[in-house]
């Protein structure tokens, strides 16, 4: 079963609030070149089920690989 233009449209918003909850609770901002080269938002209904696709993943795709990131560097020890 395929998703539906306006369900990706939706998650699509989702992952969006996902980012900013993310950026705003850690401080780091999630690098993604290829969401921004592809150049859809979550507002942006005209555009093609494609290209909101292709920017739902390139989206998860940062949001994943910005986690990832901060969940292997080395975190000093310290003593209360």
């Amino acid at each position: 079963m395929t998703m539906k233009k306006q369900e990706l449209i939706h998650l699509h918003g989702l992952l969006a609030q996902v980012q900013n909850h993310y950026e705003e609770r850690t401080g780091n901002t999630v690098e993604h070149d290829r969401y921004a080269e592809i150049n859809v938002r979550p507002t942006s209904i005209h555009m093609s089920k494609d290209d909101h696709k292709d920017a739902v993943f390139a989206l998860a795709g940062g949001i994943t690989s910005e986690m990832r990131d901060e969940a292997t560097e080395q975190v000093p020890a310290a003593a209360d």
